[in-house]
């Protein structure tokens, strides 16, 4: 017999455990049977008076009325055609492409069962193109039809007859289930061999102590786990499939709000500085001195970060919101709180180009604010400094030491702030500016510096929209602000698709597009998916040179780098406006030139990379030219729109493409070019990705994270599992008491996965 946590070695042999670990990283046997079916082949149609439908997968058995191999005409080789008699009106007509090899096996006057999908050449006749297939006994023994031991075949139906394989032969009564799982797989480890590992397991399992409380079970009428487990991999209806699934999708849930909720219950265990706020601090003046109105949704998230703040529990909230909703405002009201206060902030960017447009709009906003030190500095005021890796060595120095000492109140850094090198004198507060960027050891590094037995409050950031259930099943530690008011004066963006192939003129008319706005005192932004130069689509020359001759080869059409787009329209239809440049691959001194020049005016129109994707706020911008748009993903679209229309005047976006009319890619830039929600468009981007990459590589750990539960569809079930998991939690910190959801916890989520939601 055999539990869950037992090796598989020890249940299946050396050989076969040694290639499911290679090939899954299974170990134990509730490894191999938390690895569930992809989807399940079925006996398909029964043939009926009514012709099967187009492309619909049947499986039929017969026998072999007439054979003909016939000479293929384009190419060698030849095919095999086939009638096979059903008994149920005219022979199902096949045709095997492999003719010569199949010949000696589909012979006339066997019996045989046959596989595939149906296929019309003209109406009224189809066939079964190159079918899975399976000799079969003779009717006439009884025994022999119930088990053969020689399987002779092709395709699916030949590996499941050897997964069907036992001591007494081949189980042809396994091979008539109706519903056969079929298993995610590889080149050396087939669904068969899946199939049959799993059948070897099953039949040795011991009864399961099901994890989830009874009460729990009954309550949402779910099956036990016993029973979820074997009839998700052989169910003997389709019934069996949908409570097996729906007790495994809550399992998943549940799983994930445990770790969650312990977090929760870590932090809340905390001890954090209050900062509360102060009628005549520096965030009051700041208030004060505001040239506009906030929003009703920004006085409102700014009361409920006030409120987090003034508590001895550590902050740990997420703010979102649409691109240019006013977020950084907002987080500059909560960092000049926790100056009040007499502590530090740090904000962590992911890109030298956002952090030094962080460090410039935020001196910009504060004014004599941000001066401290400075001639001219108002009597209550902070000083911010900028530190990132390609700094000046003495400018550096110069911010290290100010951070150390306290005399500034506001760091702003990318990744650099992490090293060891920078200190706080007292850091009160941690802002991560988009937050799916970074690593968990990246923040968990800078939350680290601050003093001993204090945690400082945490406000993570991001532009693109979080659908409420990727908030909860993701970030459910974290209390939620989204800001979805865009402030006043924000102008509407129009958008539209430039289909190149179709109307290559529309193209001349973007460029015309640009110089009219130029010559109207505006600017514009070219951006390119590439850089050029030493790329090749993503490869860079010298390295695999074979490998990037195939992949040119593959890979059509070729997309326009920014290095040769910006030649080309500084020699040519932008020749007579001021055209700059900017890309990752500048050095951090020219990358921060170039923005200076354009924020000044200094530049009409900027060819560039996504370096521009976030942060960048430039509201004389008011065009924006998106090469080969369909390159990009929809959230990457919707935050590069987000760079115009940040002004007085209108924002147009023009999506340049040469997908196909009717194309998924079409179809995805006509989404974006006809809506500005960004939630809407969050949610079309998440359908349109694995689950692997909703979460972020960085975040997801490997393929196995999820295997069921969706992130979008699951609302009801992740919300019951969320209000279970706080329970249980809240009763039983760590789940002492609890050992089966702990081990459930662990099955169902993989380590790294676990890792990152523990410390996110």
């Amino acid at each position: 017999m055999a539990t869950l946590g037992d090796r598989l070695d020890h249940v299946l042999g050396v050989k076969a455990a040694e290639k499911l670990g290679e090939a899954f990283d299974m170990n134990t046997v509730e490894d191999l049977l938390r690895h569930y079916p992809l989807r399940y082949a079925t006996q398909g149609q029964p043939l009926t008076e009514n012709e099967p439908e187009d492309g619909a997968h049947i499986t039929v058995v017969g026998r072999i009325a007439k054979t003909e191999l016939k000479p293929m005409r384009n190419r060698r080789g030849s095919l095999l055609k086939v009638q096979l008699d059903t008994g149920a009106g005219k022979p199902v007509e096949v045709t095997f492409f492999n003719g010569d090899k199949v010949k000696y096996v589909v012979k006339e006057g066997l019996r045989a069962m046959m596989s595939g999908t149906v296929s019309y050449w003209r109406p009224g006749s189809w066939n079964l193109s190159h079918p899975g297939y399976l000799i079969l006994p003779e009717t006439e023994d009884e025994e022999t039809v119930a088990s053969f031991t020689k399987v002779r075949g092709g395709g699916d139906l030949r590996g499941l007859a050897e997964s069907a394989k036992g001591a007494g032969g081949v189980d042809v009564s396994f091979m008539e289930r109706e519903f056969i799982p079929v298993y995610p797989a590889t080149a050396k480890v087939q669904s068969w061999d899946l199939l049959a590992c799993v059948r070897q397991v099953l039949e040795q399992l011991d009864p399961i102590d099901d994890p989830l409380p009874e009460a729990v079970r009954a309550d949402r009428g779910l099956l036990a786990v016993s029973d979820a487990l074997r009839l998700v991999h052989l169910p003997e209806h389709k019934t069996d499939i949908d409570q097996a699934k729906e007790r495994l999708r809550f399992d998943e849930a549940l799983a994930l709000q445990l770790v969650l909720a312990e977090r929760r219950h870590e932090v809340a265990g905390r001890t954090a500085r209050p900062c509360p706020p102060r009628t005549e601090g520096i965030a009051a003046a700041f208030e004060k001195k505001l040239p506009f109105e906030l929003t009703s949704g920004q006085l409102q998230v700014i009361s409920e970060i006030s409120d987090d703040m003034s508590q001895v529990q550590p902050m740990h909230r997420l703010l979102q919101g649409e691109v240019g909703s006013g977020k950084t405002i907002v987080a500059l009201h909560a960092m000049l709180q926790v100056v009040d206060a007499g502590l530090q902030c740090a904000l962590l960017a992911p890109t030298e180009v956002l952090a030094a447009q962080h460090y410039r709009s935020l001196r910009n906003m504060l004014g004599e604010l941000g001066t401290a030190g400075e001639l001219g500095a108002a009597e209550q005021s902070t000083k911010v400094v900028l530190v990132t890796g390609s700094m000046p060595t003495a400018t550096k120095k110069a911010a290290l030491l100010d951070a150390v000492t306290g005399e500034a109140g506001i760091v702003i850094g990318t990744h650099a702030l992490i090293q060891d090198a920078v200190e706080f004198f007292d850091l009160g507060m941690v802002i991560v500016d988009e937050q799916h960027r970074f690593g968990v050891e990246q923040r968990d590094a800078l939350r680290a510096k601050a003093k001993p037995g204090v945690s400082p409050h945490l406000l993570v950031m991001t532009a693109t929209p979080i659908p409420r259930t990727i908030a909860m099943t993701t970030l459910g530690d974290l209390e939620t602000s989204t800001l979805t008011e865009l402030p006043r004066g924000r102008s509407p963006i129009a958008s539209k698709v430039v289909p190149r192939k179709q109307h290559p003129n529309w193209v001349d008319r973007a460029w015309e597009r640009i110089l009219e706005e130029v010559e109207a005192g505006r600017q514009a932004y070219v951006v390119c998916s590439r850089i050029g130069e030493d790329e090749e689509n993503g490869t860079a020359k010298g390295k695999g040179k074979g490998k990037a001759k195939k992949d040119e080869e593959k890979e059509a059409p070729t997309t326009a780098a920014a290095l040769d787009v910006f030649d080309t329209l500084r020699a040519g239809p932008l020749a007579n406006v001021r055209v700059g440049l900017l890309h990752g691959r500048l050095p951090s001194d020219e990358k921060d030139q170039v923005m200076r020049e354009f924020n000044a005016g200094d530049i009409d129109v900027l060819v560039c990379t996504t370096v521009v994707e976030v942060g960048v706020d430039v509201p004389n911008a008011t065009v924006m030219v998106i090469v080969d748009a369909d390159r990009f993903g929809v959230s990457q679209l919707h935050q590069l729109r987000g760079r115009i229309g940040r002004g007085k005047h209108p924002g147009l976006c023009l999506l340049i493409t040469d997908a196909s009319p009717g194309g998924s890619a079409m179809t995805r830039l006509e989404a974006v070019a006809g809506t500005t929600d960004g939630f809407e468009l969050s949610v079309l981007d998440l359908r349109q990705r694995r689950e692997g990459d909703v979460l972020g590589a960085a975040q997801s750990g490997t393929a196995r994270s999820l295997r069921l539960l969706s992130l979008l569809d699951d609302l009801e079930v992740i919300t019951a599992a969320q209000e279970l998991a706080r329970e249980l939690v809240e009763s039983d910190p760590g789940l002492q008491h609890h050992p089966g959801l702990a081990s459930m916890m662990h099955a169902a989520v993989d380590s790294e996965r676990l890792e990152y939601l523990a410390k996110s």
